[in-house]
């Protein structure tokens, strides 16, 4: 799970969207010099809340932005979240960004939910780069319902629409004392294991509910956020395959002042991986400033932080060995940073990105490191 530390010198050369070489120097259409520079594989963002629309005014930075955020949902176009989202997808895109997940989670009804979840298709679709789906089933709870009401036809009426068809990899529920309980997260995983979805679940955010303990448990795929998971749970967490996935941004973006144990997590072994939460609370980052907030405020290492924004994040979207690595006949995603080395003490810019065996981004000054025949 963890990366490989750089200091390999050589050339990479991409052909129909796949890494055909390493190592030796070929002729190509597209150079690009990263002379001085550290290639590294494609971010991965194993948490975002794209598809949205542009965020409720006056909710910006704030955490309660789920149920306004569903009622503007409702009533817009859907070519305009899809466009709006596009735009955001590009921005991360600029930030290393080659692989992120999508949750839907603002529909609130069976009907509302099916439709986020082709929101997020169509978004996938029309991105260059690599996308999962996930129904975040459970987010808030629908006016009108109870927590029991909604989670049973969550689990009944709209998941085995979903597994069906094929709208999304994996199930998700936000368990807080104002959203969901563990006896919710409970039902909701019976139901995805029979219909061949993996579990996520938003953890601990706002209090130490036991949550992350319950995931590891459970075997879930993946425990998130976890500011408030205790000591004894991330010795849960480190024993069990269930990633902890952090979001710094987000804890920044609503003013938390505690942060994920994640030196804890790395020390007991357990496997971190990081997200950016974008999303109306937080907008939408590339995962080169969720890195660096990581370097900055966890205490992560830059190749700790390599780590957990590829080959981990990959991990937790189920996605190892497809994306997150740069191996041979892999998916050509990697980002050139502006640094021959990771040995200083922050993320180093990016310089440029490919995505999917495609130059997509040249940062503003680096024109003159691309060659083109």
């Amino acid at each position: 799970m963890d990366a490989q530390q750089p200091g390999v010198s050589g050339s990479l050369f991409i052909s129909d969207g796949r890494i055909a070489t390493l190592g030796a120097s070929r002729d190509a259409e597209v150079e690009v010099d990263a002379r001085g520079c550290t290639v590294v594989p494609g971010f991965v963002d194993a948490h975002t809340h794209l598809p949205y629309l542009a965020p409720v005014p006056g909710l910006e930075r704030k955490a309660d932005w789920v149920l306004p955020c569903a009622s503007a949902l409702a009533v817009s176009d859907d070519d305009a979240v899809v466009a709006y989202s596009e735009r955001l997808a590009a921005g991360m895109l600029a930030g290393g960004t080659t692989c992120f997940e999508t949750k839907s989670g603002l529909g609130l009804s069976v009907d509302g939910e099916l439709r986020h979840l082709r929101l997020a298709q169509v978004l996938a679709s029309r991105v260059p780069q690599c996308v999962t789906v996930t129904c975040l089933a459970a987010h808030a709870v629908p006016p009108g319902r109870s927590q029991g009401e909604w989670v049973g036809e969550a689990a009944t009426a709209l998941l085995p629409q979903v597994a069906q068809a094929g709208l999304a990899s994996a199930c998700d529920i936000h368990i807080e004392l104002f959203s969901f309980a563990l006896e919710h997260a409970a039902r909701l995983a019976v139901a995805s294991d029979a219909l061949g979805l993996r579990m996520r679940v938003h953890a601990d955010r706002f209090a130490d509910n036991q949550t992350a303990a319950f995931a590891s448990r459970w075997g879930f795929a993946t425990a998130d956020h976890l500011n408030h998971t205790s000591l004894d749970a991330i010795d849960d967490l480190a024993s069990s395959d269930t990633v902890a996935v952090l979001l710094p941004a987000s804890t920044l973006a609503i003013g938390q002042r505690r942060q994920p144990s994640a030196r804890a997590l790395i020390e007991a072994g357990g496997v971190v991986a990081l997200g950016s939460d974008a999303g109306p609370a937080v907008g939408a980052p590339g995962m080169s400033h969720v890195m660096e907030l990581a370097c900055g405020t966890l205490g992560l290492t830059p190749v700790e932080t390599l780590a957990a924004a590829t080959v981990n994040a990959a991990c937790a979207l189920g996605l190892d060995g497809r994306v997150g690595r740069l191996e041979l006949a892999g998916r050509a995603d990697a980002v050139v940073l502006g640094a021959p080395d990771l040995e200083g003490p922050d993320i180093p810019p990016v310089v440029a990105v490919v995505c999917g065996g495609r130059l997509a981004y040249v940062a503003p000054g680096a024109e003159d490191r691309i060659l083109r025949r």
